[in-house]
């Protein structure tokens, strides 16, 4: 990865990864690193810094040497992520300015942890009415 000055601060969703300096497109800004979750992890697939890096594994991304944990989700980002012989990068989709928070979508998963709280009928309604898929 580059070495693009970036800080954590407060975000509008608590802490966000903000650049602090012009990061050009396409660049790579900063790998997501972690320890390999664990099987309980997996089998649950439950926790805020989990990334899955292929299709039977995933890394646990809390860890203090992974500043890429504080990118939040956007419906409008300007970074995206990229998984590489299971090892993941961000880069930037447009050309990010000196104090703009760093941004990535989430994608279905952050539609399913968001209702985790909710009863099974009421999410697989949702889900059924968005086509995310069918159980």
């Amino acid at each position: 990865p580059s070495n693009f000055q970036l800080r954590v601060l407060r975000s509008h969703s608590g802490r966000g990864l903000f650049a602090q300096e012009r990061i050009p497109k396409g660049s790579l800004i900063v790998e997501y690193v972690g320890r390999p979750a664990t099987a309980k992890q997996i089998r649950e697939n439950r926790g805020k810094y989990l990334f899955w890096t292929s299709d039977v594994s995933m890394i646990d991304g809390n860890v203090p040497a992974n500043i890429a944990r504080f990118i939040n989700h956007s419906c409008a980002p300007n970074c995206e992520s990229r998984i590489r012989n299971r090892r993941i990068y961000i880069f930037a989709l447009r050309t990010i300015q000196p104090g703009e928070e760093l941004s990535y979508d989430y994608g279905e998963e952050i539609l399913i942890f968001s209702w985790l709280e909710l009863p099974l009928r009421e999410v697989l309604g949702r889900m059924q009415r968005l086509r995310i898929g069918s159980m």
